[in-house]
């Protein structure tokens, strides 16, 4: 029997799921780092009781970049019907194949269906995976949201689904980093205990 308590067990399960589908992408795989990271580092942000979810959707956000997993090419996709095909709570895949306004993105590729299938949450465990994801780049960095989505447009092409769902998404994504940021900001100013 195990004496790793239950919620820190999700979270290990989650980071071993992803190095094994992501070590071979080793870029992504930094990114997944760098976002877990982040989660954690921030996780007073949704409290304890989600914390243990926050960290295990951000190791498992970009599973769906892995080969062995492309089914639509869409990774946020690939990766929720990965998870929940294997046994991980819909919560969780929904988390991954909704993160950062994947919706968005999905309605560009023809794909809002298929992505429609998994629960969409809006929550604050939601805006600090999206807040995570849009403030750590390639190769696990630290960089600001506007970097970040500059870096994304660049990276993808002007042609892009990304770019072309952009003027729909980035606004949603710039209005969780704000909500995180002044729940960031109320923590930082507690006076300490």
């Amino acid at each position: 029997m195990s004496t790793i308590p239950g919620p820190a067990r999700l979270v290990l399960k989650a980071r071993d799921v992803a190095q094994i589908l992501l070590t071979g992408l080793p870029e992504r795989w930094r990114h997944t780092i760098g976002v877990a990271r982040r989660a954690e580092q921030i996780g007073a942000t949704v409290g304890p009781a989600e914390s243990e979810v926050l960290e295990a959707a951000a190791w498992l956000h970009d599973i769906g970049y892995a080969p062995e997993l492309l089914d639509s090419g869409f990774h946020p996709l690939d990766g929720a019907r990965h998870l929940r095909s294997t046994g991980w709570s819909d919560r969780i895949a929904g988390l991954v194949g909704h993160h950062s306004g994947a919706f968005c993105v999905a309605e560009v590729r023809g794909l809002a269906e298929e992505l429609g299938r998994f629960p969409r949450e809006t929550s604050v465990v939601s805006d600090v995976l999206t807040y995570a994801d849009q403030t750590v780049g390639p190769n696990g960095r630290t960089m600001s949201f506007d970097q970040r989505l500059a870096d994304m447009l660049d990276r993808h092409g002007p042609d892009s689904p990304n770019a072309e769902a952009h003027t729909r998404r980035a606004p949603l994504l710039r209005a969780a980093v704000d909500r995180v940021e002044r729940r960031l900001a109320v923590i930082r100013s507690r006076p300490a205990a």
